[in-house]
Protein backbone atom coordinates (compact mmCIF):
# COMPACT_ATOMS: atom_id res chain seq x y z
CA UNK A 1 0.00 0.00 0.00
CA UNK A 2 0.97 3.35 -0.69
CA UNK A 3 -0.15 6.47 1.21
CA UNK A 4 -0.21 10.27 0.73
CA UNK A 5 -0.45 12.47 4.42
CA UNK A 6 -0.87 16.01 4.02
CA UNK A 7 -0.75 17.18 7.49
CA UNK A 8 0.99 20.55 8.26
CA UNK A 9 1.61 19.94 11.86
CA UNK A 10 5.16 18.22 10.63
CA UNK A 11 5.64 16.14 14.26
CA UNK A 12 2.04 14.61 14.07
CA UNK A 13 2.86 13.77 9.60
CA UNK A 14 5.80 12.00 10.42
CA UNK A 15 4.65 9.99 13.62
CA UNK A 16 1.77 8.80 11.05
CA UNK A 17 4.52 8.04 8.56
CA UNK A 18 6.51 6.18 11.36
CA UNK A 19 3.94 3.90 12.22
CA UNK A 20 2.61 3.11 8.85
CA UNK A 21 6.24 2.06 7.37
CA UNK A 22 6.81 -0.16 10.20
CA UNK A 23 3.43 -1.35 8.82
CA UNK A 24 4.89 -1.74 5.42
CA UNK A 25 3.58 0.75 4.04
CA UNK A 26 4.96 2.97 2.04
CA UNK A 27 3.91 6.52 3.36
CA UNK A 28 4.99 10.30 1.93
CA UNK A 29 3.98 13.26 2.94
CA UNK A 30 3.43 16.88 2.19
CA UNK A 31 2.72 20.17 4.65
CA UNK A 32 0.68 22.20 2.71
CA UNK A 33 -2.46 22.24 0.34
CA UNK A 34 -0.88 23.30 -2.93
CA UNK A 35 1.87 20.37 -2.43
CA UNK A 36 -0.25 18.03 -1.45
CA UNK A 37 -2.50 18.11 -4.27
CA UNK A 38 0.64 17.96 -6.75
CA UNK A 39 1.43 15.03 -5.19
CA UNK A 40 -2.42 13.45 -5.02
CA UNK A 41 -2.75 14.19 -9.06
CA UNK A 42 0.53 13.18 -10.24
CA UNK A 43 0.98 10.18 -8.47
CA UNK A 44 -0.90 6.57 -7.58
CA UNK A 45 -1.70 6.39 -3.92
CA UNK A 46 -4.12 3.64 -2.26
CA UNK A 47 -4.92 6.20 0.02
CA UNK A 48 -5.16 9.84 0.89
CA UNK A 49 -4.90 10.83 4.92
CA UNK A 50 -6.10 14.91 4.70
CA UNK A 51 -6.08 17.77 7.53
CA UNK A 52 -8.84 20.11 7.04
CA UNK A 53 -7.14 23.06 8.16
CA UNK A 54 -4.19 23.27 5.93
CA UNK A 55 -2.02 26.57 4.42
CA UNK A 56 -2.26 27.36 0.87
CA UNK A 57 -5.43 25.25 0.29
CA UNK A 58 -7.69 23.27 3.09
CA UNK A 59 -8.43 19.77 2.82
CA UNK A 60 -12.27 20.36 1.28
CA UNK A 61 -10.88 22.19 -1.52
CA UNK A 62 -8.09 19.04 -2.13
CA UNK A 63 -10.90 17.26 -2.04
CA UNK A 64 -12.95 18.79 -4.56
CA UNK A 65 -10.49 19.18 -6.87
CA UNK A 66 -9.20 15.42 -6.45
CA UNK A 67 -13.12 14.63 -7.16
CA UNK A 68 -13.09 16.76 -10.24
CA UNK A 69 -9.92 15.48 -11.49
CA UNK A 70 -11.93 11.80 -11.53
CA UNK A 71 -9.40 10.15 -9.39
CA UNK A 72 -10.47 6.88 -7.70
CA UNK A 73 -8.63 7.61 -4.64
CA UNK A 74 -9.88 6.63 -1.29
CA UNK A 75 -9.52 9.69 1.20
CA UNK A 76 -9.78 9.52 4.60
CA UNK A 77 -10.23 13.53 6.55
CA UNK A 78 -8.54 14.00 9.67
CA UNK A 79 -10.27 17.23 11.85
CA UNK A 80 -10.57 18.44 15.01
CA UNK A 81 -14.23 20.01 13.55
CA UNK A 82 -16.68 16.85 15.74
CA UNK A 83 -20.08 18.19 14.80
CA UNK A 84 -22.08 16.00 12.77
CA UNK A 85 -22.64 19.03 10.07
CA UNK A 86 -19.16 19.41 9.68
CA UNK A 87 -18.71 15.15 8.60
CA UNK A 88 -21.94 15.78 6.29
CA UNK A 89 -19.47 19.03 4.83
CA UNK A 90 -16.40 17.08 4.85
CA UNK A 91 -18.22 13.93 2.91
CA UNK A 92 -20.27 15.94 0.04
CA UNK A 93 -16.41 17.63 -0.81
CA UNK A 94 -15.47 14.25 -1.24
CA UNK A 95 -13.68 12.77 1.46
CA UNK A 96 -15.02 8.91 2.03
CA UNK A 97 -14.19 8.82 5.82
CA UNK A 98 -13.48 11.18 8.61
CA UNK A 99 -11.50 10.64 11.98
CA UNK A 100 -11.55 13.40 14.72
CA UNK A 101 -8.63 14.83 16.31
CA UNK A 102 -7.35 13.56 18.64
CA UNK A 103 -7.11 9.62 17.72
CA UNK A 104 -5.52 6.03 18.73
CA UNK A 105 -2.94 5.22 15.49
CA UNK A 106 -4.47 1.88 15.80
CA UNK A 107 -7.69 3.61 14.56
CA UNK A 108 -6.18 5.25 11.70
CA UNK A 109 -4.17 1.76 10.38
CA UNK A 110 -7.68 0.24 10.66
CA UNK A 111 -9.73 2.90 8.93
CA UNK A 112 -6.61 3.10 6.24
CA UNK A 113 -6.55 -0.65 6.04
CA UNK A 114 -10.43 -0.65 5.01
CA UNK A 115 -10.42 1.77 2.55
CA UNK A 116 -7.67 0.01 0.94
CA UNK A 117 -9.57 -2.66 1.03
CA UNK A 118 -12.52 -1.35 -0.06
CA UNK A 119 -11.55 0.33 -3.12
CA UNK A 120 -8.61 -2.02 -4.22
CA UNK A 121 -9.62 -2.50 -7.84
CA UNK A 122 -6.50 -4.88 -8.71
CA UNK A 123 -8.45 -7.79 -7.56
CA UNK A 124 -11.99 -7.50 -9.01
CA UNK A 125 -12.47 -10.86 -11.49
CA UNK A 126 -13.50 -9.03 -14.61
CA UNK A 127 -17.11 -9.73 -14.02
CA UNK A 128 -20.06 -7.03 -14.68
CA UNK A 129 -23.54 -6.35 -13.23
CA UNK A 130 -26.40 -5.52 -14.61
CA UNK A 131 -29.74 -4.42 -13.05
CA UNK A 132 -32.28 -2.87 -15.88
CA UNK A 133 -30.60 0.17 -17.77
CA UNK A 134 -27.54 -0.28 -15.66
CA UNK A 135 -23.80 -1.47 -16.37
CA UNK A 136 -21.46 -1.40 -13.93
CA UNK A 137 -18.23 -3.15 -15.04
CA UNK A 138 -15.86 -4.00 -12.06
CA UNK A 139 -12.83 -4.50 -13.87
CA UNK A 140 -12.85 -0.80 -15.56
CA UNK A 141 -14.41 0.87 -12.60
CA UNK A 142 -17.38 2.17 -14.96
CA UNK A 143 -21.09 2.33 -14.73
CA UNK A 144 -23.13 3.23 -17.61
CA UNK A 145 -27.35 4.07 -17.71
CA UNK A 146 -27.59 2.90 -21.45
CA UNK A 147 -24.97 5.04 -23.25
CA UNK A 148 -24.20 7.16 -20.65
CA UNK A 149 -21.17 7.24 -18.38
CA UNK A 150 -21.78 7.81 -14.69
CA UNK A 151 -18.99 9.21 -12.17
CA UNK A 152 -19.02 7.96 -9.26
CA UNK A 153 -16.75 9.14 -5.82
CA UNK A 154 -15.41 5.79 -4.11
CA UNK A 155 -18.31 5.55 -1.99
CA UNK A 156 -21.05 6.03 -3.98
CA UNK A 157 -19.27 3.35 -5.87
CA UNK A 158 -19.17 0.98 -3.00
CA UNK A 159 -22.83 1.72 -2.62
CA UNK A 160 -24.02 1.39 -6.38
CA UNK A 161 -22.30 -1.91 -6.18
CA UNK A 162 -24.00 -3.38 -2.89
CA UNK A 163 -27.63 -2.35 -4.78
CA UNK A 164 -26.37 -3.69 -8.25
CA UNK A 165 -25.53 -7.49 -6.21
CA UNK A 166 -29.26 -6.70 -4.48
CA UNK A 167 -30.99 -5.95 -7.56
CA UNK A 168 -34.74 -5.40 -6.89
CA UNK A 169 -34.19 -6.59 -3.38
CA UNK A 170 -35.08 -4.35 -0.51
CA UNK A 171 -32.17 -3.61 1.72
CA UNK A 172 -32.47 -1.78 5.33
CA UNK A 173 -30.64 1.34 6.27
CA UNK A 174 -29.41 -0.96 8.89
CA UNK A 175 -27.98 -3.13 6.19
CA UNK A 176 -26.45 -0.58 4.18
CA UNK A 177 -24.96 1.23 7.13
CA UNK A 178 -23.57 -2.54 8.07
CA UNK A 179 -21.98 -3.00 4.76
CA UNK A 180 -20.74 0.31 3.75
CA UNK A 181 -19.89 2.53 7.08
CA UNK A 182 -19.16 -0.85 8.87
CA UNK A 183 -15.72 0.69 10.21
CA UNK A 184 -16.93 3.77 11.19
CA UNK A 185 -18.31 4.73 15.03
CA UNK A 186 -21.56 7.03 15.92
CA UNK A 187 -22.49 7.16 12.04
CA UNK A 188 -26.15 8.69 11.32
CA UNK A 189 -28.47 6.60 9.86
CA UNK A 190 -29.31 9.43 7.85
CA UNK A 191 -25.99 8.86 5.81
CA UNK A 192 -28.00 6.34 4.22
CA UNK A 193 -30.52 8.69 2.81
CA UNK A 194 -27.77 11.15 2.31
CA UNK A 195 -25.84 8.98 -0.31
CA UNK A 196 -28.83 7.75 -1.71
CA UNK A 197 -30.00 11.21 -2.73
CA UNK A 198 -26.54 11.82 -4.35
CA UNK A 199 -27.02 8.55 -6.52
CA UNK A 200 -30.10 9.50 -7.46
CA UNK A 201 -29.10 12.56 -9.08
CA UNK A 202 -26.46 10.88 -10.62
CA UNK A 203 -28.79 8.31 -12.51
CA UNK A 204 -30.79 11.34 -13.68
CA UNK A 205 -29.31 11.13 -16.65
CA UNK A 206 -31.98 13.04 -18.60
CA UNK A 207 -35.39 15.03 -17.80
CA UNK A 208 -37.39 11.49 -18.78
CA UNK A 209 -35.03 9.46 -16.44
CA UNK A 210 -37.32 6.82 -14.10
CA UNK A 211 -35.99 7.22 -11.02
CA UNK A 212 -34.12 3.45 -10.42
CA UNK A 213 -33.79 3.89 -6.51
CA UNK A 214 -37.25 3.05 -5.08
CA UNK A 215 -38.02 3.87 -1.15
CA UNK A 216 -39.92 1.23 0.44
CA UNK A 217 -41.74 2.88 3.43
CA UNK A 218 -40.96 1.50 6.42
CA UNK A 219 -38.05 -1.42 4.88
CA UNK A 220 -35.44 0.87 3.23
CA UNK A 221 -34.41 0.91 -0.51
CA UNK A 222 -34.48 -0.91 -3.94
CA UNK A 223 -32.52 -0.93 -6.97
CA UNK A 224 -35.43 -1.92 -9.64
CA UNK A 225 -34.72 -3.11 -13.09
Amino acid sequence: MHVLIIEDDKQLAQLIARVFRREGVQADVAHDGDTGLEMALSNTYDVAIVDWMLPLRDGRTICLAVRRARLRLPILMLTARDQVEDRVLGLDSGADDYLIKPFAMEELLARVRALGRRYDISSPDGSALECGELRMNLAEHTLHRGEVTIELTPTEWELMEYLMRNCNQVLSREQILNRIWAHERDVQPKMVDIYISYLRRKLQVNASSRDLIETVRGLGYRLAP
